[in-house]
């Protein structure tokens, strides 16, 4: 199979990821199932003949990725009329191997992939740190471009975006959009937002805080009066402001907690779960700061936040095993999937015990 017609095929079939590795036919993933087409196991020549006709799609040196001592490539490529992808190039067992994330063209519908209005409002804010985190796969880019394009819409000003790559493409709206890709515009996040700092910002996306350059560069350019917007790879609340202080060795510790409790305004943690008609819904903590957090965070007692979210329905929060009872008690999520992917599975059960259901 050609490799234009592959994408094809998974555009048509409504794959999210694309996976071309020896020893097994081509396959996808589709609402979180795996798929394996019925061709043939691809040999090691075939996965190496599919690779570059990627480069060549991207207009992009294949020996860029041959003399890579990493082993691993990442960058996003169009192909006219078919769609936008994003391929992770890699090595495995000695042969080249790739998965390919579908990006349709145009920016996602925030009502179609079912993100609630308390996360979109989050937009809102005009300085300080909004975090959207979650594991991979979990649909924080897609979260973060309704986002994004809500206040393209509902405001003004310079909106920079840093991504690895570039997933959605932003038109100019009621705000002026630049968009950076690492490392085909700049080499590093931490030198993209130290350029950013300089190019008047209103408004820094900056795709993920990798490093602990990055995370104090992203937390001093939201003291100083922008809005900056960035993910990470955590489960909640609590574990994202630990995974912030981690990041620093202990004898900055303090300072840093410190300045987190003042800048951060707001974290979305979001998780992808099976619904009953056999796709998937995103499901969303939602933590909005007030006092009693900021507090929380300056006495090391992060992990009271929980209790603090679960009692703040009012400021639009709410907690991941929140969300997932609404999920079950409006018929979209079974009880059973609720509690594999509650945080608090013993005291949900509860909850629906106690709700007769």
């Amino acid at each position: 199979m050609q490799l234009k017609e592959l994408l094809q095929q998974m555009i048509d079939a409504k794959a999210s990821d694309v996976f071309i590795i020896a020893g097994l036919p081509l396959s996808y993933q589709k609402s979180g199932i795996m798929v394996r087409t019925d061709s043939t196991p691809l040999m090691p020549g075939d996965t190496e003949e599919y690779i570059a006709g990627i480069y060549e799609l991207a207009n992009r040196d294949i020996e860029l990725f041959r003399g890579n001592v990493n082993h691993d490539d990442d960058f996003s490529f169009a192909v006219p009329g078919v769609g936008r992808f994003r391929a992770n190039i890699f090595r495995q067992r000695g042969s080249f191997g790739a998965v390919i994330r579908v990006i349709p063209f145009g920016l996602p519908n925030a009502q179609e992939m079912h993100i609630p209005e308390q996360v979109l409002r989050l937009g809102d804010f005009t300085r300080g740190l909004v975090l959207v985190t979650g594991p991979a796969g979990s649909g924080k880019s897609t979260t973060l471009a309704c986002i994004l394009d809500r206040m393209n819409h509902t405001r003004q000003g310079h909106i920079i975006t840093m991504e690895d790559p570039i997933e959605y493409v932003h038109r100019h709206g009621s705000c002026i959009i630049t968009q950076r890709e690492i490392p085909t515009d700049v080499a590093t996040y931490a030198e993209a937002l130290r350029s950013a700092m300089r190019e008047s910002p209103d408004v820094i996306l900056l795709g993920e805080m990798r490093d602990t350059e990055t995370i104090s560069t992203a937390v001093s350019a939201a003291e100083l009066a922008q809005l900056v917007l960035s993910t990470l790879h955590t489960t909640s609340a609590a574990d994202t402001v630990e995974r912030i202080l981690d990041a620093f060795p202990p004898n900055q510790q303090r300072q840093v907690r410190i300045q987190l409790s003042m800048v951060l305004q707001a974290t979305v943690a979001q998780r992808l779960v099976p619904t009953i008609d056999g796709g998937t819904t995103p499901v969303f903590e939602v933590m909005v700061m007030n006092t009693a957090i900021r507090n929380l965070i300056r006495e090391e007692k992060s992990h009271q936040i929980d209790s603090v979210i679960a009692a703040g329905g009012a400021l639009g929060m709410q907690t991941m095993d929140q969300g997932l009872f609404k999920a079950v008690k409006d018929g979209i999520v079974a009880k059973d999937v609720a509690l594999q992917h509650a945080n608090h599975p013993e005291a949900l059960a509860r909850h629906f015990e106690a709700e007769g259901m």
